[in-house]
């Protein structure tokens, strides 16, 4: 009977002992999601904020530059100017669109923890099989 019950101490040490590793990686994942959410927010809200400015300045630029183009050729031809600039800043608005789509489209979110989780997984798969 002893060979049994030490099959079996053994068979629950070595449950405990994977039980522990399995728990301290997915403490380990645990933290390293909290820590790239953290990143991810301030990425983010660093973002946000420079583009806020960019927005703001370029307003007050286009605002000045358009004045000052009516202003120099109101002369020659009012309508025109005014349907030039209109063409530009459609077209200008419409380039920042598509450029704003590309980055959205290639944006991915906690990939380091998701690589990390891929990684996990197939060494878990290894080791079962």
């Amino acid at each position: 009977m002893e060979p049994s019950t030490v099959g079996l101490r053994q068979l629950a040490t070595t449950s405990k002992t994977f039980a522990r590793r399995l728990l301290t990686i997915g403490e380990n994942r645990l933290e390293l999601l909290a820590v790239e959410v953290q990143e991810e927010r301030e990425r983010l809200l660093h973002a946000f904020l420079l583009a806020l400015g960019i927005a703001v300045f370029g307003l007050l630029a286009g605002l000045t530059l358009t004045a000052a183009i009516a202003v120099w050729l109101w002369a020659w031809s009012p309508l025109a100017v005014l349907l030039i600039l209109t063409l530009l800043y459609a077209a200008t608005g419409i380039c920042l669109y598509l450029q704003l789509m590309g980055v959205l489209r290639n944006w991915q979110t906690l990939s380091a923890s998701l690589e990390q989780l891929r990684k996990d997984r197939a060494c878990l798969e290894k080791i079962l099989v």
